[in-house]
């Protein structure tokens, strides 16, 4: 059986109107690997029993022992679907290949997700029915929006609403078409202007897009089941059903007619049609199945012309939920729902590559490359995007996961690799190497493959040694790179770590460099001799810590109490302008710095303007939204730090002779002191520096570079020192869902750590309440643990990385938080206890 599988997938994997890529995007714990197993059981991989309680895709150990996703995982599957269900949809047979991807739904591990967004082209959004649409839901759509990628909706958990809830059919509809219109707002409000691929009512039961399900008793339905089973039932067409079965349409069972909204407020016993023809048989199957009432279950399956085995409806045997289960299996199985949102409205790679590659690939868009990959040519130059690194099972090598846009790969071909700092015509961060094999991912298992063609998802070996995280893979020397990943948080939290016996020392840092490689997110860096590890939050790094340990450095770690990352901005524009001259006092420099506009840090940060974009796009946004000045705007020298950070450079001099010989002097020390500023040498954020006027010397010798970048850092230190420089700390935007009477307690805990409310509602329905908050990451070390002790366990925060802020108190003042903060942070990186003096500096004129 596994061997036709593996036949029949392979078979596919040609046809390019017939593979969907796809993953399952969602909040925490609302179901998104329970829904993914009914559809691993469809293609036959698991049996019906392990279908809801498996979580086959969850395949690490500590995912299995937390019960959340951690890291994405990939499963190719092959379906056949009828003729009747396929109606006129372009296809070349009726089997298909859908490459499922399920990903966390955890904010911690949000850059799994993006990663996951990448390599496809379809993404099933799962909202749970009880607590609706929740931040990380607005996340990852927001993220889905970003990467192009369409989209279907599941509302899961509905029997809870049913049989916990006991809400009436007329609540349950309103509720239900209450997460649909605010699904629908969230694309309207974050879709970007020229989105033709979503509209304002993007998600719409009466299209099929939107599914209802249950992923833990194993069943869902679309509109279009019910219309059609209804159709066959009284030959009335299925698009009449179809558009009756939502929305404002009532059936009136006395006079056996339809009527308007208007026409039924007249009318004694007019129903909606959603809740008399498909709620009323679902809350009566629901119940009969809970109340053990075999007799009616027994007549309702007669009614639906359904067969169970009588061991199936046991009730000596077998509990309520069991039975409920098995017959739901039967009646409406999952799997078969979900399949047909995938295949019937998620667009194959031959579909969304016309309008994807434009927003992901770097080049021309009339070049060779891109007409491949437009067309996705499986017989045109190979063009792969690796988006994330597999460790392999023995933790000692690394698969390249990602997808092919065009050509196809086989075993053995020569390839060039390009990293993400890769510019055509140079040889920087470009290597050749030979792909050793391809393959293709079921859960935690490889399976290889011969050659995988163009919109297919790959796994390749033999290259992993030559890409740090991402790349793209190419056998066209002409090729440009794929735009770099966009991730939605931030790694602000830091640690360092040590072996408990020296001998281990090379095995950790041999691990520092696997786990870099094994997470998109995570940074290590080396501060004085130390091996610190950055993270998005706790929990990401308790993944990190434990995978360092067990998986890639496998020996004993010492690891310090957690740190976090601040940055160092100016509140004001330079008092007087800064001057220094090269210790020759042949070349001087002055300077001024100044604050940036508001929300231009954020723009920079969110790519909407760098140093890779169109000049004349760039001056149009700064012109029109942050007020500069066009000329200015032609002078800019470079982003910082690392060339694409939230600092500008600007080149205000007028007619100084020989500027051209300095300026990779200046744009050095710009780099280094946006990456260690003046206060506690931290980070730069959002400050605009200005080269006022130079004097230089015309014999090169004179003016060689490690003469001139410490004089020119030494100015860009003093225009920062006399620009009120303060330190901004992160903070985190906390979504907490709790019942509604432990509210007090959830506040207090969230006040002793300088938190700050921002929104609070009661969940419809429910005896829960939702709170948003924003709390310092300062303050956040142990928050969870406290908020679950002092709740009783009741009460689910998730922190996210949402903006940084100022940090009260001034930096120069050791009596104040800013000031201990400084003075700790100096300590740590073996600085100065105090701040430099400014007198220190400057020079004088």
């Amino acid at each position: 059986m596994a061997r036709q599988r593996s036949e029949a997938v392979a078979e596919t994997m040609s046809k390019t109107h017939n593979i969907r890529n796809m993953c399952v995007i969602a909040h925490v714990d609302h179901g998104k690997s329970t829904l993914t197993d009914a559809l691993v059981y469809k293609a036959g991989i698991i049996t019906e029993q392990q279908a809801g309680q498996r979580r086959f895709t969850d395949s690490l150990e500590t995912e299995q022992e937390k019960g959340i996703t951690i890291k994405s995982s990939s499963v190719s599957m092959f379906y056949e679907l009828d003729d009747q269900v396929l109606g006129d949809l372009k296809r070349d047979g009726n089997g298909f290949l859908v490459n499922l991807i399920d990903s966390p739904g955890h904010v911690d591990f949000s850059s799994e997700v993006t990663a996951a967004l990448r390599v496809t082209d379809g993404a099933l959004l799962v909202v749970d029915a009880v607590s609706g649409v929740s931040v990380q839901t607005e996340t990852v759509l927001r993220q889905a929006l970003s990467e192009r990628v369409q989209l279907t909706l599941i509302i899961n958990k509905v029997d809870r609403c049913i049989l916990e809830q006991k809400l009436e059919p007329e609540e349950l509809y309103k509720k239900l078409s209450g997460i649909i219109a605010r699904c629908n707002a969230l694309i309207a409000t974050y879709r970007s202007t020229d989105d033709t691929i979503y509209s304002d009512e993007h998600f719409n039961p009466k299209s099929g897009n939107v599914s209802f399900a249950s992923g833990k008793q194993g069943w869902a339905f679309t509109l279009s089941q019910f219309a059609t089973f209804y159709a066959e039932k009284t030959k009335v067409s299925k698009e009449k059903y179809m558009d009756r079965l939502w929305g404002e349409s009532f059936y009136s069972a006395s006079n056996k007619k339809w009527l308007s909204y208007e026409q039924s407020r007249t009318s004694d016993d007019a129903k909606r049609g959603f809740n008399q023809f498909i709620l009323q048989p679902l809350y009566q199957m629901l119940t009969a199945c809970a109340d053990l009432n075999m007799d009616e279950v027994r007549t309702l399956l007669t009614k639906i012309d359904i067969k169970l085995p009588a061991e199936k409806l046991d009730a000596t045997v077998l509990d309520s939920k069991t039975i409920m289960s098995n017959v739901m299996k039967r009646w409406l199985p999952a799997g078969e729902a979900m399949l047909h949102l995938i295949v019937l409205h998620l667009p194959s790679p031959a579909q969304a590559q016309t309008y994807r590659i434009q927003h992901l690939y770097e080049g021309p868009q009339d070049d060779q490359v891109a007409c491949s990959m437009k067309a996705c040519d499986p017989k045109g130059d190979v063009m792969i995007y690796i988006s994330k690194k597999i460790p392999a099972q023995d933790g000692s090598r690394f698969l390249c996961f990602g997808r092919i846009f065009s050509g196809t790969i086989v075993s053995g071909t020569n390839v060039r690799i390009l990293g993400p700092d890769f510019h055509p015509g140079s040889t920087s961060d470009l290597q050749i190497k030979n792909v050793t094999s391809v393959g293709v991912m079921i859960g935690d298992r490889c399976i290889q493959m011969h050659s995988v063609p163009a919109g297919n998802v790959v796994a390749l070996t033999g290259i992993d040694k030559c890409l740090l995280k991402t790349a793209t893979i190419t056998t066209n020397p002409d090729a440009h790179n794929f735009r770099v990943m966009k991730f939605s948080v931030s790694p602000v939290v830091r640690v360092a770590v040590d072996v408990k016996n020296p001998t281990d020392h090379a095995k950790l840092i041999d691990g520092l460099k696997k786990l870099v490689q094994a997470d998109s997110l995570v940074q290590v860096l080396n501060e004085n001799g130390q091996q610190v590890i950055a993270c998005a939050g706790e929990l990401h790094l308790e993944i990190c810590l434990a995978d360092l340990e067990k998986l890639h450095a496998r020996c004993e770690l010492k690891v310090a109490t957690p740190i976090v990352t601040y940055r160092e901005t100016i509140t004001a524009e330079s008092r007087q302008i800064a001057f220094t001259k090269t210790t020759n006092k042949h070349n001087k420099f002055f300077m001024r710095a100044s604050p940036l506009e508001e929300g231009l840090a954020d723009a920079i940060e969110s790519g909407r303007i760098s140093s890779k974009q169109d000049p004349k796009e760039r001056s149009k946004i700064l012109v029109e939204e942050f007020g500069w000045d066009l000329a200015t705007t032609k002078k800019i020298w470079a982003f910082g730090p690392y060339d694409n950070g939230p600092n500008i450079l600007v080149d205000s001099t007028r007619s100084v002779d020989g500027l051209g010989n300095i300026q990779d002097a200046v744009v050095a020390a710009f780099q280094w002191t946006t990456q260690e500023g003046v206060l506690a040498s931290e980070n730069l954020r959002g400050a605009r520096i200005e080269l006022l006027d130079a004097e230089i010397h015309r014999d090169s010798a004179h003016r060689r570079p490690d003469q001139l970048i410490p004089a020119i850092r030494r100015c860009l230190l003093a225009s920062l020192h006399m620009a009120e420089p303060r330190l901004l700390e992160p903070i985190f935007l906390v979504d907490v869902e709790c019942p509604t009477h432990m509210i007090g307690k959830v506040y207090s805990t969230l006040n002793k750590r300088r938190g700050q409310i921002g929104e609070e509602s009661e969940l419809s329905g429910t005896t829960l309440s939702r709170i948003k908050a924003y709390l310092p990451v300062n303050e956040s070390f142990g928050f969870t643990e406290e908020l679950r002790r002092v709740t009783s366990g009741t009460a689910f925060p998730q922190c996210q990385f949402d903006h940084w802020s100022l940090l009260p108190g001034e930096p120069f003042e050791m009596n104040t938080k800013c000031g201990q903060i400084v003075s700790e942070t100096r300590q740590r990186k073996s600085l100065s206890e105090q701040v430099p003096a400014l007198e220190s500096l400057i020079d004088r004129q």
